[in-house]
């Protein structure tokens, strides 16, 4: 089996409408979970204003495979999942057309996209060469991704996925979101904290957190988030 890359992307409405603040919809992932986590790469910040390169170099940082492997059994659909990836982490190939659609927004007062008919979650696109089809994206306030669907057990092969147009390479991208088709847990992983974030049952979350493999502590989504600066 293979990835395949998604034009269709009522799949990811829950996350595209989500009405929650879009530090924690990006960071801890949607409501609606009995519980949620941190998966930590570095350990938190223990004075305001610290940077990461203040931070123990030896903390573990390959664990997402791991995270993975556990949330497999924690799902019906393990074969059916779904990952957005962010398009910052985009290659240009070098016979490929400029990317006049980029959406990345990095102003904190600038309002969603929209859909056509005034839907938020899917960013407009241009009319694109034949050869050259642009692909839609999901798209969350001053972020927007590409639409993943396959087996978690293949999560990264985005190069490889079926009708991925090619025009961008995604090598060692890691997904921005990641979720089972039956919605049994969600992983959050944004580009600026230190840590990813899990919704799931109070069952996985306290077996994560126990894991000796994985540095998981549990997490209030309704409160502020270590972070460095």
């Amino acid at each position: 089996m293979t990835l395949n890359f998604c034009r269709e992307l009522s799949a990811a409405d829950w996350i595209a409408h989500s009405d929650l603040p879009w530090q924690q919809l990006v960071g801890l992932g949607p409501a609606g979970f009995d519980a949620y986590a941190r998966l930590r790469f570095l350990p938190d910040p223990t004075r305001p204003g610290q940077s990461e390169n203040d931070a123990d170099a030896d903390w573990p940082t390959d664990q997402l495979p791991t995270l993975f492997e556990v949330l497999a059994t924690h799902t019906t659909t393990p074969e059916d999942c779904y990952f957005c990836v962010w398009e910052g982490f985009a290659g240009v190939d070098v016979n490929a057309a400029a990317d006049d659609d980029a959406v990345y927004i990095d102003e904190e007062d600038t309002a969603p996209l929209e859909r056509p008919g005034g839907q938020p979650g899917l960013a407009p696109t241009p009319a694109a060469p034949p050869s050259m089809p642009r692909a839609p994206k999901v798209v969350v306030p001053h972020r927007a991704y590409w639409l993943f669907r396959g087996p978690l057990a293949d999560v990264g092969t985005w190069d490889t996925a079926a009708e991925w147009p090619g025009q961008r390479r995604l090598r060692n991208a890691e997904p921005a979101f990641t979720w089972p088709a039956d919605h049994a847990w969600c992983v959050a992983k944004d580009v600026d904290p230190h840590w990813a974030g899990i919704g799931g049952t109070r069952a996985l979350i306290t077996q994560l957190t126990t894991d000796p493999r994985l540095d998981v502590v549990p997490a209030d989504p309704t409160q502020d988030q270590p972070l460095y600066r």
